[in-house]
C-alpha cells in the first residue's frame, strides 16, 4: 500500500491550516496598524480644528507624533510590521481569493492586488521612517503636488489627471454609500458580538466611512480643479484637504466632525481586527 498517498491529504490540510493562521495573524495586525494611523490623523486634525496647526494631519504627521512618544521607535517598527501584514493578507486574497461567495472573482482578486501594492508602499515608508532614513517624512501635500506635476508633463496629462480626479470623487461616493448601507456587516462575525457592541461598531463604521467619503470627494475635486486650471499646486494631499474644511461654512466645527470621523474609523479598524472574518 502506498502510505505516502494516504499521508498527502493530511499534509495538505496541515499546510493550509498553517497558511490560514499566518494570513489571519497578518490581517489582524494590519487592521490594528491601519486603525492606529487613522486614530492619530484624526487626533491631529482635531488639534487643527481647535487652533493647534503645528503638525501635519496626514501619515507623516502621525508617524512624527508616534515617534515622539516614549518607546516611539518600537511603536514605529510595530506599525510598519503590522502594515506589512496587511500587504501579505491582500496578496493572499489576490492569489487564493477572499472569504465570501464572490471572493474568488477576478475583480475581487484584482482589487486585492492593488491594495497589496498600496500597503507595500505604505509599510515601506513607515519602516524607512522607523529606521531614520527619511522615508515617509514628506507631507502628503508635497507628494500629491509632485505627482500631479509629473502627470501633467506627459501627453494628454491634463486629461489623465482630470480622469483620476473624477475617479477619486466617485470612489468617495462609493465609500460613503457602502458605509451608509452597512455593507461591512457581510465581513463581520455578528454572533461573536453583543447587541451593544454591534451598535457601537455601526456608529464607528458609518461615521468613519462617511468622513472618509467626504475627504476622498474633496481631494478628488481639488485634483479635477488642478487639471482644469492646469495648476498642479491646486492639488491637495490629506493635510491640506482636511484644512480646507476649516474654510467651509461652520469652518472648524466641520473639520472637527470630519476629524472625529477619522477617529471613529480608527476604532472601527480595531473592531475589524477583532471580529472580521479572515
Amino acid at each position: 500500500m502506498d502510505t505516502s498517498a494516504l499521508a498527502r491529504p493530511g499534509r495538505t490540510r496541515i499546510r493550509r491550516a498553517a497558511q490560514g493562521s499566518v494570513t489571519e495573524g497578518a490581517a489582524r495586525a494590519g487592521l490594528v496598524a491601519q486603525g492606529m494611523i487613522y486614530l492619530l490623523v484624526g487626533v491631529l486634525a482635531l488639534r487643527i480644528a481647535f487652533g493647534d496647526g503645528t503638525q501635519q494631519a496626514d501619515r507623516s504627521g502621525a508617524l512624527a507624533a508616534l515617534g515622539a512618544e516614549p518607546f516611539g521607535a518600537v511603536l514605529l517598527w510595530a506599525l510598519g510590521i503590522g502594515l506589512s501584514g496587511m500587504a501579505v493578507w491582500q496578496l493572499s486574497q489576490a492569489v487564493w481569493g477572499a472569504t465570501g461567495p464572490d471572493g474568488r472573482k477576478p475583480r475581487k482578486r484584482l482589487a486585492s492586488l492593488v491594495r497589496c501594492a498600496f500597503y507595500v508602499c505604505v509599510a515601506w515608508s513607515v519602516l524607512c521612517f522607523a529606521a531614520g532614513s527619511g522615508g515617509g517624512s514628506r507631507s502628503s501635500d508635497a507628494q500629491s503636488r509632485d505627482l500631479t506635476a509629473r502627470a501633467m508633463d506627459v501627453p494628454a496629462g491634463r486629461w489623465l489627471v482630470g480622469v483620476v480626479g473624477i475617479g477619486i470623487v466617485v470612489a468617495g461616493g462609493w465609500i460613503g454609500a457602502q458605509a451608509l448601507r452597512r455593507r461591512y456587516h457581510e465581513e463581520l462575525k455578528p454572533g461573536a458580538m453583543s447587541p451593544r457592541i454591534r451598535r457601537l461598531v455601526d456608529v464607528a463604521g458609518v461615521g468613519g466611512g462617511v468622513a472618509r467619503a467626504l475627504v476622498f470627494a474633496a481631494a478628488g475635486v481639488f485634483v479635477v480643479r488642478a487639471a482644469v486650471e492646469h495648476r498642479p499646486e491646486q492639488t491637495k494631499g490629506l493635510d491640506d484637504t482636511l484644512r480646507s474644511f476649516a474654510d467651509a461654512p461652520f469652518g472648524p466645527w466641520l473639520l472637527a466632525l470630519v476629524a472625529a470621523g477619522f477617529v471613529l474609523f480608527g476604532l472601527f479598524s480595531f473592531a475589524l481586527a477583532r471580529w472580521r472574518r479572515v
